[in-house]
């Protein structure tokens, strides 16, 4: 398996993986990134979980951010 994006690139990466996985692009309503779509104008209040499912693949989940710098950010079972 590849080594993941380090922690600062994780959601960006998450993003790139999603669209890719779509075929490149995905159409969605502009009030989707309203600030009362994302909590605050740059989403701030919301954090990217990432969980492997039992099949292997991997599901994105957006839930509130955890306080602290790292944001909850937890790696489990890589170097």
């Amino acid at each position: 398996m590849s080594r993941l994006p380090e922690p600062a690139d994780m959601s960006h990466a998450m993003l790139i993986g999603l669209l890719m996985h779509l075929g490149g692009s995905y159409d969605m309503p502009a009030d989707a990134l309203s600030v009362d779509a994302l909590g605050t104008p740059d989403g701030t209040f919301h954090a990217v979980e990432l969980g492997v499912l039992e099949d292997g693949q991997v599901r994105l989940s957006v839930v509130p951010r955890p306080p602290g710098d790292d944001a909850g950010l937890t790696i489990r079972g890589g170097e």
